[in-house]
């Protein structure tokens, strides 16, 4: 659809003919003799952009720009100034005019000014919904949960958004810490900048330094330029560090270092560069045991923790995971183009029973594959992986009670729980006896006892 620009000023000619040559541009062009009229024109149905001369009759021209800008701020303005009027047309300026052309009007100049306005203009209204589209994605309403402890985690996000304290998130692998650290960058005052998530676990050791801070070109083998840090790259945004505990012990330093004084010191650099950033950690691991064990300075762990934000395992939050699951399966179904309603009771009640081990993260996973096998409007139990219907299976069995030997049903228990772990690691034995909690021989005289296959 065509901009729609009002053309106002008090001579008909600069208004007629201005309109004319816009008009053969492709644009939808009105008129208005004076301020007033121009106004009322535009609380009636605003433009896109307004072109008005500044000294006209009724209603001067900074008035005008004066309601404009405070009622439609979507409208740009353009002022039309005699030259011996230029100190007026740079106050417009400071009041937010757009731009300001001079008597006489060179039309081949207006039409590449506007043209430049107008690109500016879609671009910051996209930018705009970009903005929103963001903000509603990183929403607190994405976070699902109705569950007390999960209230009483919003309400601590909620709290801490708007400042810049460093926020410490711990809980399980799987639980969604990634996703409430860009709840409070996108929802605090930093939100216009960068968000950089840096997983401390994935970076080699000996390139640490260099990744965080940057790095001068020659400084080591391999830096054939200059490069930016993170931390410079996320300036007047927010760092997230995941998986804070695995940064080597003789760089933590250096980061309390960045954190205190605000400053960091590229590879092979002397001088310092000053950055603003806010911190935001994650672990799995309890940070007060690796100090304690030496894993972890006790300076840095008290700089990260001035906000906690335990995040809850499914296992204290059930209730929670009926909520998760159909909003999984809103976001799958949609992506696929899938018409599934819902969930059979069976899958459902399945899910209720299982120990999510690979907490929010495993249930995801497991919706988005029951969606992709659902050929019907309700996911049954069926289009879930085998282990629920064993589960379910043992589950009916032992409930019915009275036909089988405690040993016997203590031994079948067993037997679909170690498959369930073993699926859950994809059969990786050592990553299994490590879950169970036994060793790796155990495993193996398990396995065999209750004649489940080792290969």
């Amino acid at each position: 659809m065509a901009e729609r620009i009002l053309v106002v000023d008090d001579e008909q000619i600069i208004r007629e003919s201005l309109g004319f040559v816009l008009k053969k541009e492709g644009y939808q062009v009105e008129e208005a003799p004076n301020g007033k009229e121009a106004l009322a024109k535009q609380e009636a149905r605003p433009f896109d952009v307004v072109i008005s001369d500044i000294e006209m009759p009724e209603m001067r021209g900074m008035e005008l720009l004066e309601h404009i800008t405070k009622r439609t701020p979507q409208t740009f303005v353009i002022m039309i100034t005699a030259f011996a009027s230029i100190e007026t047309a740079i106050a417009a300026l400071r009041k937010g005019a757009y731009d300001y052309v001079l008597k006489p009007i060179d039309f081949d100049d207006i039409l590449h000014r506007l043209r430049k306005l107008l690109d500016h203009r879609a671009l910051s209204l996209e930018n705009s919904l970009l903005r929103q589209e963001i903000n509603r994605t990183f929403d607190f309403d994405q976070i699902i949960g109705q569950s007390q402890s999960m209230k009483n985690v919003f309400q601590i996000i909620k709290t801490v958004a708007e400042s810049d304290g460093t926020v410490l998130i711990t809980g399980k692998s799987g639980t969604g810490k990634e996703l409430v650290a860009r709840a409070l960058h996108y929802n605090s005052k930093r939100k216009l900048k960068r968000f950089v998530a840096i997983n401390c676990g994935a970076i080699v050791e000996t390139l640490f330094e260099s990744e965080l801070f940057g790095h001068k070109k020659g400084s080591f083998t391999g830096a054939t330029t200059d490069k930016e840090g993170l931390f410079k790259v996320a300036d007047g945004g927010s760092v997230f560090l995941d998986e804070v505990s695995e940064i080597p012990l003789h760089l933590q330093v250096k980061l309390l270092r960045a954190i205190e004084q605000k400053e960091v010191i590229p590879v092979g650099y002397t001088d310092p560069i000053t950055i603003d950033v806010r911190i935001i950690a994650a672990t799995n691991r309890d940070l007060r045991l690796e100090v304690e064990n030496g894993k972890f300075r006790e300076d840095l762990f008290y700089r990260l923790n001035v906000v906690e934000i335990d995040l809850p395992s499914l296992a204290g939050r059930k209730e929670d995971i009926p909520l998760l699951c159909q909003h999984f399966l809103e976001a799958f179904r949609k992506h696929m183009g899938r018409p599934i309603h819902g969930f059979s009771n069976e899958a459902m009640s399945a899910m209720m029973q299982y120990q999510w081990k690979g907490e929010v993260r495993e249930l995801e996973n497991v919706i988005e594959r029951a969606v992709i096998f659902c050929d019907k409007e309700f996911i049954g139990l069926e289009h879930l992986p085998d282990y629920f219907r064993q589960m379910t299976s043992q589950h009916s069995s032992l409930l019915a009670g009275g036909h089988q030997m405690l040993r016997d049903a203590v031994k079948a228990f067993e037997r679909t729980y170690i498959e369930q772990v073993l699926a859950q690691h994809e059969r990786n034995k050592e990553a299994t006896a490590q879950a169970l909690g036994v060793s790796l021989s155990s495993l193996y005289r398990k396995m065999e006892e209750l004649e489940i296959p080792t290969r």
